[in-house]
């Protein structure tokens, strides 16, 4: 690893003040120019180059825009190019994300450097080949067993924070992390709540940059500026999104993420189930800027303990999430669906017939508000009876951020867990429940 004292011609020139900088890339030939174009020393802010020392994790915890993508794909490209590394694991939430993002985006891997020096991409193979014969593979985090088995000496995972299964992925590839005399792995992520990531935070391997927005306004669209910070600087979310603050307890929140973490099993931990339902609460419109429909799967044991299984909420037509909802009901072998009608009536009985005219299906009311539907589920976390069977990052963010009679918006997740719930609390069967 190159020493703080051994700069490259970039690292001069971008120390220099501006006046000198313009003076000093004048002299420049058109060789050393062209060279000066693709070298991310002189283009990136302090902030965004690798750090010296001895580290096992670079975590990036930035906002928005900060320009952790471009930062990730450089350092890829970097070891790579070096010749200090021959297998990169690349790590998004989804295959299409490692793709659309980490390769193929305008700050990804096949965006940098020279022609000559970019690596060809075999998408059937789900790979990236260098001219040197060092060799990159794109991951899924919703597939953390393909990670089990394959060796890296180097590792790239994109938005952590947003990995469905992310302690089941980080541990595969961590696992694997182990060629070379210095393996290490750079983690680009826009901070939420997951007790996995507040550990990676505090571990002494782990070397942690902090960014904003504002750090890079200058390479934002105006109507980026104008629009989406005044809309959200001074609120918690743009503490989160645009500060790159690490935000947990929402106060006033009937959940908080201590409470849930306490009682989380893990698939092989589970006990046999007496009862499955699968809950829906259904959006009132559909499209891109609709609201999500709810779709949540909760079981009960025989001792009264309560277990979410699946989130399953989507963004989908009524045939759309009505066959989610029935998939999700055959794959669980559920006992029925329970769906809120408030706002679609027999449409709703209606639309799920269109899928299986034959499943079980009861149909449930809310004519009283949203917390006194909530707080007796919420008191049943505080007892340690219901269990997450392994983490449900979406619903566990929207659970936690949720005030009831404060929070704008819908929480269709939370209510679908509410009402799954609920249904498996009942001792007496009817046809309609009216609250």
């Amino acid at each position: 690893m190159a020493t703080q004292s051994q700069l490259s011609l970039a690292q001069s020139l971008a120390s220099l003040p501006e006046e000198d900088r313009a003076a000093a890339l004048a002299t420049l030939t058109n060789e050393q120019a062209a060279e000066l174009l693709h070298d991310w020393r002189f283009w990136a802010r302090p902030d965004q180059l690798p750090p010296y020392g001895e580290w096992r994790i670079w975590l990036l915890l930035t906002g928005r825009g900060w320009g952790k993508t471009r930062v990730g794909a450089e350092w890829v490209r970097a070891q790579v190019t070096s010749g200090k590394v021959r297998r990169v694991a690349l790590v998004a939430p989804t295959a299409a994300d490692a793709r659309d993002v980490m390769v193929l985006g305008e700050s990804g891997i096949m965006a940098l450097g020279p022609d000559a020096e970019r690596p060809i991409y075999e998408s059937s193979k789900r790979r990236l080949v260098w001219p040197n014969g060092a060799i990159a593979t794109l991951y899924s985090a919703e597939e953390p067993e393909r990670l089990r088995g394959p060796q890296h000496d180097a590792a790239w995972c994109d938005e952590l924070a947003a990995w469905r299964y992310l302690d089941d992925a980080w541990s595969m590839l961590m696992m694997g992390l182990r060629l070379g005399d210095d393996p290490r792995c750079v983690v680009t992520t826009t901070p939420k709540p997951r007790t996995m990531l507040k550990d990676l935070m505090g571990s002494p391997h782990t070397h942690l940059t902090r960014g904003a927005t504002f750090d890079n306004l200058d390479n934002l669209a105006p109507q980026f500026r104008d629009q989406i910070i005044a809309r959200y600087e001074g609120t918690r979310l743009g503490r989160q999104e645009l500060h790159g603050e690490y935000l947990e307890d929402v106060e006033g929140a009937l959940w908080q993420r201590q409470m849930i973490d306490a009682a989380r099993i893990d698939h092989e931990g589970m006990p046999d189930l007496v009862r499955i339902v699968v809950a829906i609460d259904p959006a009132v419109t559909s499209g891109e800027d609709s609201d999500e429909t709810g779709i949540v799967v909760v079981g009960a044991d025989a001792n009264d303990h309560y277990y979410v299984l699946e989130d399953a909420t989507c963004r989908l037509s009524p045939l759309g999430w009505a066959q989610r909802a029935v998939t999700a009901y055959r794959d669980w072998k559920a006992d029925r669906i329970v769906a809120e009608v408030n706002n679609g009536g027999d449409l709703v009985e209606a639309t799920i017939r269109q899928v299986d005219r034959n499943v079980p299906y009861r149909a449930v009311h809310a004519s009283r508000g949203k917390r006194v539907r909530a707080e007796p589920v919420s008191a049943l976390y505080e007892q340690g009876r219901v269990h997450h069977v392994g983490e449900h990052a979406e619903l566990e963010d929207q659970m936690c951020n949720f005030v009831p009679d404060v929070s704008d918006g819908s929480p269709d997740r939370v209510d679908a867990l509410v009402w799954g719930v609920t249904d498996l609390m009942q001792t007496k069967r009817r046809a309609r429940i009216t609250w």
